[in-house]
């Protein structure tokens, strides 16, 4: 659509002139994402700095029934901020202070345009943690992460998002502004809005400030990494460990493919790899007694030689952690660029990873295309990226639907669902009666409408 005059003219006047953006590189900027290679333009970019300015806009473009499209920091994987239907984008960028970092309540309110990273840095001064950490916490908002519900590798022991939320300032669709919730631990009254917009990817209403649950930091971790022969023996390990009563900070598994994509990359060595290996743990476990963590780790260490592991290797000091770290947490990044273009998000209960591993390679054959597995496999999140010949994105693709309908299709035999962090937005959707019976599906639908009557917020994500 293009915008009249009228309403341009109406948008300056509500956030001001240098904050409204009209020219074609801007445009460009705001219309992709992280998400395979899509690309859509809006009509306008606005930069809002209060809930108060949101609220003229979003009354404005109900009353016109101009579509809008909210954003964070661009990071999203699902096509959830992506202006598809072109209309107005609202950037967050400017909405980056943090206001309070209560230390007697152990809770910080926030913007939604603060990094996740400045966040967690902001509250560990002070000696409190943040623990939920997306791998692009360096770079994406701490909005963008409520919207999704984000997770990362920590939230095997600490939880995501959703664990740390106590109260959201929202600006609705309609113009309203309203609270969801009260700044305390337990809440029995009414239904559980804030639970419901964290991660509603930004289709039921803004975020405009934010209340965080924090926790005293830990004093020490340590990380291991092993390797293993046998990629399923690998998923059978992981299983094992919490069976034996262990609950690390953070356990990832990073397929060996994606390990030697990555490792060249960022110009790493850290990480010795042979033809045999095909794939390696990331261990990491965390407290306040080091004598307590080195115990653990060297049983932990124990156990996996049932696994068939190779020579566990210890980071000896933060440099060490530090560099591994990086390579996990740029392994998206890094096998992206290799062609793999196409990211899945699925989870299992964690005892069905080795079967969901089998059967990637098996829809692999099937289907014809290369995968590489890597993510969180303490708690069943395993990012499967894709590389098929031809095919650079999945949205609406024919080549490439059928294999996805049978990897949802397998995942959903095992009990589990097709996004564990990244969303549904654009790219999912059309997959969503796999795990959706329709009563529940229409249910959903009917929250939209209430929310959002006219169907102007973030229109066509999710459903």
């Amino acid at each position: 659509m293009n915008l009249i005059e009228e309403h341009i003219i109406a948008f300056q006047n509500i956030v001001g002139s240098e904050f409204v953006l009209l020219d074609e590189e801007n445009k460009n900027k705001y219309a992709h994402d992280e998400t395979e290679n899509l690309h859509f333009l809006p009509d306008i970019i606005l930069k809002p700095r209060t809930a108060l300015e949101i609220s003229a806009i979003m009354k404005r473009c109900n009353e016109f029934l101009i579509p809008v499209t909210p954003r964070g920091a661009g990071t999203g994987l699902s096509g959830g901020a992506l202006p598809h239907k072109g209309g107005v984008l609202i950037s967050f960028e400017r909405m980056n202070s943090i206001i309070e970092i209560d230390e007697r309540n152990l809770q910080v309110t926030t913007e939604p345009g603060v990094i996740t990273e400045v966040l967690q840095n902001a509250v560990q001064e002070k000696g409190l943690f943040y623990p939920p950490d997306p791998s692009s916490k360096g770079s994406c908002f701490i909005g963008g992460n409520i919207a999704e519900n984000s997770g990362g590798p920590r939230a095997v022991k600490y939880g995501v998002v959703k664990d740390y939320v106590l109260n959201l300032e929202i600006v609705l669709p309609t113009g309203e502004i309203i609270w969801t919730g009260a700044n305390v631990l337990k809440n029995a009254t009414g239904y559980n809005l804030t639970q419901l917009i964290v991660g509603s990817e930004g289709t039921l209403g803004m975020v405009t400030k934010i209340v965080l649950k924090l926790i005293p930091y830990p004093k020490h971790n340590l990380l291991m990494l092993v390797p293993f022969n046998n990629l399923e023996k690998a998923g059978e390990a992981v299983s094992a460990i919490f069976r034996a009563g262990f609950t690390p900070s953070a356990l990832e598994l990073v397929e060996i493919n994606a390990l030697k994509i990555v490792s060249k990359f960022v110009d790493s060595t850290i990480v010795p790899v042979t033809d045999e290996m095909e794939a390696h743990l990331i261990i990491e476990v965390d407290g306040n007694h080091v004598d307590t963590l080195m115990s653990e780790m060297e049983s932990i260490a124990h156990l996996l030689t049932e696994f068939e592991c190779g020579e566990v290797f210890f980071a000896d000091d933060a440099q060490q952690k530090a560099e591994l770290w990086k390579l996990r947490r740029r392994a998206a990044e890094a096998v992206k660029i290799d062609g793999y273009t196409i990211e899945e998000d699925t989870v299992v209960p964690r005892a069905e990873l080795p079967k969901l591993i089998r059967g990637v390679k098996e829809l692999g054959l099937k289907h014809d295309f290369k995968a590489v597995c890597y993510g969180h496999a303490g708690d069943g999140n395993l990012h499967i990226r894709i590389k098929k010949e031809g095919s650079i994105y999945s949205l609406n693709n024919p080549d490439v639907i059928p294999a996805l309908r049978d990897l949802f299709t397998l995942v959903k035999s095992l009990g589990g669902t097709i996004s564990g962090e990244h969303g549904i937005g654009l790219i999912q959707k059309e997959f969503m009666d796999i795990v959706f019976d329709p009563k529940g599906f229409d249910i959903m639908k009917g929250i939209k409408k209430a929310f959002d009557p006219n169907n102007i917020l973030n229109e066509g994500k999710i459903f």
